[in-house]
């Protein structure tokens, strides 16, 4: 018997074990590739979870029958649950409240934490987003669901990434599983998740990113399958062969879905606004918001909530145009009032939604126009629907393997990439954001993606500069300054008066080449100054600091404490700038190869 346990527990076979498992968790991409696999599994069961929320509040509120969705009813069951949109908004308002008594900042969202803090989430700015998500679309605000999904899986991968110590590349790659886990868990797409974290949440796609995100947006896809969570199908059903004279109508369609994008950006920027201008505290809007919503829910319930139910009730019902415009035109009036009234969600569902009709709409018009080029309603709605999420969403590979994963059509996938591009080419360059770069815009920031610019922030003229240097009286005489300062001793100094206060910049050359007589030796140094409105203060970051080089031409600059007292405290130089901003670059594009 000793013998027998001798062999099962032998101490050299066991060490050799623990060290082989030592060396493969040491291999940095296996560890992260495990971490995102745990990561894709958390961020599956928190959209289980969120979506089996809102969906027992849903049944409760409104009455809904067991398996059915809110949006796809065709009318309230009573009319005073029309009041269920203000009773919410109240809630929200009232989370509202709370948030600014204690003083929480604004909750930071994965592009932001990415772009601005290496990843860094706060698990109360996700709790906080989480359950005003919840409370807005489960009483019936017309939101989507996706802002609560992303926040939570990215706030929960940023919470492991920091926890265990990981360093800011794969801090952000975390992040990016989490969210692309999220979505992907959503549609029950892995391809359509892994690619929303690429291209929305890590900003860029690379070949050392392709392991984890995929074992993120696999792991979580097979958590919400497991849970019994479907998948967002389209039913297309026998189509005709794409005809290539019909390529260029689908190609309008991404272009007039693209400027409906920035359209439907704007009126809620203008909503927002309106409400803003209200005599009103902001805890109460949501709840005038939830009256104008409750409103529109009396004229149709498709209005509500994020409206899966109503979308896969359009694609399969044929309506007439007028019928269809009505219901574009509400929806998009109550996802306005919505977001712009003060709840909490996104335009992501809303665009999908707004983006199908926007596309029935156009194959009815072409029907009218040119019923010769035989356009299919349900494909010109799935070109729609992906080519206007494009524009406010951002992504149009996202979107492209959304409509591959949902019909399971191949034929199809090539003028979806198509339109869905000439989509977000003219968003682009045209207005230059999406919903959410947009709403950054709005609030002062300069983010437009989410790529790492934090290191930008972090490398400031204060951290650059440098300090022991050498400074005269701007009274000081041409032969005083001859004798002072030797040519060749430095190239340029820093004339002041007073307590260090700044005056401006000599050349030393341009004073020895003066011409040694009375009249020259009597000047004052001061005519010669350069660069008297020209400094640098330690806080500019080194984009800003390399503007102002650029601009002035001048290779070293003054830094002082501010433009009031102007006091100097410190000289920087273009050189070494541009060398440091160098080095942090190729950082970056190390990071993002994957390189060591």
């Amino acid at each position: 018997m000793l013998l027998e346990a001798d062999k099962i527990i032998n101490p050299g076979k066991l060490r050799l074990r623990l060290l082989a498992l030592l060396r493969i968790l040491s291999a940095r991409g296996i560890v992260i590739v495990l971490l995102a696999c745990i990561v894709g599994v958390l961020a599956g069961v928190s959209v289980i979870l969120i979506g089996w929320i809102v969906n027992q509040l849903h049944a409760f509120l409104y009455a809904i029958p067991p398996g059915a969705r809110l949006s796809e009813m065709f009318s309230l069951s009573r009319p005073e649950m029309a009041l269920v949109p203000v009773i919410g908004g109240a809630l929200v308002g009232l989370t509202t409240l709370y948030v600014r008594r204690r003083k929480l900042r604004h909750p930071i969202d994965p592009i932001e934490a990415n772009a601005l803090y290496g990843g860094r989430m706060s698990m109360t700015d996700t709790l906080v987003v989480a359950v005003q998500t919840i409370l807005s679309s489960g009483f019936g605000a017309s939101v989507g669901l996706e802002a609560a999904y992303t926040q939570v899986g990215s706030g929960i991968a940023s919470k492991i990434a920091c926890t265990i110590g990981l360093r800011r590349s794969d801090i952000r790659l975390l992040v990016g599983c989490g969210a692309g886990g999220a979505i992907a868990a959503a549609f029950g797409a892995p391809l359509t998740g892994a690619f929303y974290g690429f291209e929305l949440i890590i900003g860029v796609y690379s070949i050392a990113n392709v392991a984890p995100m995929m074992a993120a947006a696999v792991s979580a896809t097979l958590v919400a399958g497991y849970f019994g969570v479907t998948s967002f199908p389209i039913e297309l059903g026998e189509l005709p062969p794409m005809l290539v004279g019909q390529y260029l109508p689908f190609l309008l369609l991404g272009l007039v879905a693209g400027g409906l994008s920035i359209a439907i950006m704007q009126l809620v920027t203008l909503v927002e606004r309106l409400f803003a201008k209200l005599a009103i505290s902001s805890t109460l809007r949501p709840a005038i918001g939830g009256c104008l919503v409750g409103l529109l829910a009396l004229m149709t319930p498709q209005v509500l909530s994020s409206g899966h139910g109503a979308l896969h009730r359009e694609l399969a019902m044929n309506y007439g145009l007028y019928v269809i415009v009505e219901l574009f035109l509400l929806k998009l009036l109550a996802s306005a009032v919505s977001i712009g009234s003060g709840f909490r969600g996104g335009l992501f569902f809303a665009s999908l939604f707004l983006g199908a009709l926007a596309g029935k709409i156009f194959a009815e018009i072409m029907m009218i126009v040119s019923p010769e080029t035989g356009i299919d309603p349900v494909v010109a709605a799935v070109i729609g629907m992906t080519s206007l999420a494009v524009g406010v969403v951002g992504g149009p590979l996202t979107m492209t393997f959304l409509a591959l994963e949902s019909t399971g059509d191949l034929t199809i996938t090539g003028v979806v990439l198509a339109a869905s591009i000439m989509s977000a080419i003219l968003v682009k360059e045209t207005f230059g954001y999406s919903f959410s770069t947009w709403r950054f815009h709005l609030r002062g920031e300069t983010i437009r993606s989410a790529h790492d610019i934090s290191w930008m922030r972090d490398l400031t003229v204060g951290r650059m500069m440098r300090e022991n240097i050498r400074t005269i009286p701007c009274d000081m005489t041409v032969a005083q300054f001859r004798e002072e300062v030797p040519l060749g001793s430095v190239q340029r100094i820093i004339a002041i008066e007073g307590d260090r206060e700044y005056v401006g910049m000599l050349i030393v050359a341009e004073v020895h080449a003066l011409r040694p007589d009375p009249s020259n030796d009597e000047r004052p140094v001061a005519e010669l100054i350069k660069y008297g409105d020209v400094m640098l203060l330690p806080t500019m970051n080194v984009k800003v600091a390399a503007e102002m080089f650029a601009k002035t031409g001048s290779e070293e600059l003054a830094v002082v404490d501010d433009y009031k007292s102007r006091k100097v405290c410190g000289l920087l130089t273009e050189g070494y700038l541009l060398r440091r901003y160098a080095e942090e670059l190729d950082k970056v594009r190390k990071d993002i190869a994957g390189e060591r």
